[in-house]
Order: structure tokens, then C-alpha cells, then sequence
């Protein structure tokens, strides 16, 4: 019951949040010191992790290619499955980022009766990918009036288009919809897909139910309990959290605290997670090397420097080791000075 652990732990942070928000003087720990402590653990595990990465050595080109690489040229050339240049790299990498390339070609395999195997496509968890990532990327833009005064144009251009398809007022946002949906389906996949259910550990259940109820819990506070808060303190309290002059007013509501309270506990735990892939696709040899091995020489560097060495020189050090085995020599042991 790995993913009940996961649970069971969410509202415990929850229920954490609410009990203490009551408390006379803590509403300043759950809006002011813990969200500061967050973003400096977020902000100095992230740089640790990255450069972590950037400083070990990688001896080998162990780029991953499924294509052509570079040869003669006659021989088509595959360069963004084997890419050969810098920009060949850089275009791959774009894809990969921005479009989940490699994940767009996934496929399952199943073992049925026979036995036999089948590979099917599974384009559905590459769509529900790209609806979570983008989802939350778009909600974190949003977010930022919050914090900023006056708010940038784009921003409102953002807020624009994803209520585009307007529902009701406030204004249904798309991405709120889609981040709900795409954590439910990668969560409910984990737990559908046998072999997905078998490896997933506590790891990959926690941080999915977490951003739902971050998620659900910001839902719950624009469009079912906006008489619960006070929007004009929350803004000045997150521009104060901006300008480092944070002032909480009158009383904002539990809902926003334990939904700061959640994405607090998101920030400090996203470093040494399984989350850290956002910043660990840029640092991977399999992805960032060029597949030029035909081309360009690489030179492990742990190898130690082997100095050259002749079979006359080697027949020098072991001759008489040899003459004992009985192995033939080119140049026969001089005389022992009891036998001149």
C-alpha cells in the first residue's frame, strides 16, 4: 500500500497546516519563515544537484542514438537521432525538452498466451505528459501577478488564453483542469499498469498527490471559497514576500495557508526527488554528446599513462625467468662468472 502511505502523509501535512494556522502568531511561520526556508533549500539544492552533476566526469560517448549516425556520404544521415554537430545537439535536445520527443516514440510490450510478445504504441502517456508539464508550467506563470506590481502584459495575455473557453465567473482556467487531470491519469497509471505498479516506490506516489491537492486546494480557493479569503492581503502579503518587506493584515484564511503550507513542503523536497529530472535532462551524456566516435577520438581519463614498452625490453626484464620455463629467447643469457 505504498501509494496510502503517500495519502496519508498529504493530510497529515494538511491537517498540520489548519491546526497551526489557529494558532495565535503562527500564521507568520506558515506565510512568512517557511516559504523563505523553502525557496533557500529549493534555490541551494538545486544549484548543489546541477552542479554536482556538471563536475563528474563522463570518460565515455554514451550518447543514446536510434538512427544513422555520420559515415560516408552516400549513407543518409539520421542528425537528430545521431547527432554529429553542436546544433544537431542543441535542436535535439529542443525536442526533447519542449516536445517529449523520446517519449512520444514509447511503446508497451505485453507477453500473451503462446508464448509470444507484442509491442503496441502508447501515445496516451506522452499526451498526458505534455497536459500535466505544461499545465503546471502555465499555472506557475499565472501565479506571478501575485507577486508582482504591476503586473507584465504577458502575463495577462497568458491569463487570457487559458480562460479563453470561459465557464461561469470567476473564469474556469484550462490549465486547472488540465493539471488535475493529467496527475490523476499519471497516478492512475501507476497503479493500472502492472509492471508501472510493481517498480513505482513511495517516491512516485507522494509527489503526484501533493501537486493534486496543491492544485485542488487553489481550485477550492478561487471558485467555491472566495468569501473565505481576503485576496487584497493575500496580494500584499505575496509582494511583500517579493520585496522582502513581508506584513500579514487581517485574517487570510486556512485554505490559503495550507495551500502556501503544501507548496512550501513541494519546494524543499523537489530538490532530492525524482522531480529534479527538469533540470537533470540538460546534463545527460546520453543526450547532450555528440555520436562523432568515427570522426573525433575520445580519450578516457582515468586511464592511467601506459608508456611503451618492446618485446626486447620485456625480454630484458624476464630472460631468465623465460630460459627456466623453457621459452625460446632472441638472445641467450650471458655466461655466470663461475662458469668463465
Amino acid at each position: 500500500m505504498k501509494y496510502a502511505f503517500s495519502f496519508l502523509a498529504v493530510i497529515a501535512l494538511v491537517l498540520i497546516a489548519w491546526l497551526g494556522s489557529q494558532i495565535p502568531g503562527m500564521p507568520y511561520l506558515f506565510g512568512v519563515a517557511l516559504p523563505y526556508l523553502a525557496l533557500m533549500i529549493f534555490l541551494g539544492g538545486f544549484v548543489y544537484r546541477v552542479v554536482h552533476w556538471a563536475k563528474t566526469p563522463v570518460p565515455f560517448s554514451i550518447q543514446t542514438t536510434c538512427g544513422q549516425g555520420k559515415s560516408l556520404d552516400f549513407i543518409k544521415h539520421s542528425k537528430l537521432e545521431a547527432p554529429n554537430t553542436t546544433a544537431e545537439v542543441v535542436a535535439r535536445m529542443f525536442l526533447e525538452i519542449v516536445c517529449f520527443r523520446s517519449l512520444f516514440r514509447n511503446t508497451k510490450s505485453e507477453i500473451h498466451d503462446g508464448p509470444h510478445i507484442t509491442y503496441e504504441s502508447s501515445k496516451w502517456l506522452w499526451v498526458f505528459s505534455l497536459i500535466f508539464h505544461y499545465s503546471f508550467l502555465v499555472v506557475v506563470i499565472r501565479h506571478l501577478r501575485l507577486f508582482l506590481d504591476p503586473v507584465p502584459a504577458c502575463i495577462g495575455w497568458i491569463e487570457y488564453l487559458d480562460g479563453l473557453f470561459q465557464v461561469g465567473a470567476p473564469t474556469w482556467y484550462m490549465t486547472d483542469i488540465g493539471l488535475l487531470a493529467g496527475v490523476a491519469l499519471l497516478f492512475g497509471r501507476r497503479l493500472i499498469t502492472r509492471h508501472v505498479r510493481f517498480i513505482s516506490l513511495v517516491n512516485d506516489y507522494f509527489p503526484l498527490v501533493l501537486i493534486f491537492t496543491i492544485a485542488l486546494t487553489g481550485i477550492l480557493m478561487r471558485y467555491f471559497l472566495r468569501t473565505d479569503i481576503d485576496i487584497v492581503n493575500v496580494k500584499q502579503l505575496t509582494v511583500g514576500l517579493a520585496t522582502f518587506s513581508p506584513v500579514i493584515g487581517a485574517e487570510i484564511g486556512s485554505i490559503f495557508y495550507i495551500h502556501i503550507f503544501l507548496v512550501c513542503i513541494l519546494l524543499a523536497y523537489f530538490p532530492f526527488s525524482k522531480l529534479m529530472h527538469s533540470g537533470g535532462v540538460f546534463m545527460s551524456p546520453t543526450r547532450n554528446m555528440k555520436n562523432n566516435t568515427r570522426a573525433v577520438r575520445h580519450i578516457n581519463p582515468w586511464n592511467p599513462r601506459i608508456l611503451p614498452h618492446s618485446y626486447a625490453g620485456y625480454e630484458d626484464d624476464f630472460r631468465e625467468y623465460m630460459v627456466e620455463a623453457g621459452l625460446p629467447v632472441e638472445k641467450e643469457l650471458p655466461p655466470k662468472k663461475d662458469e668463465e
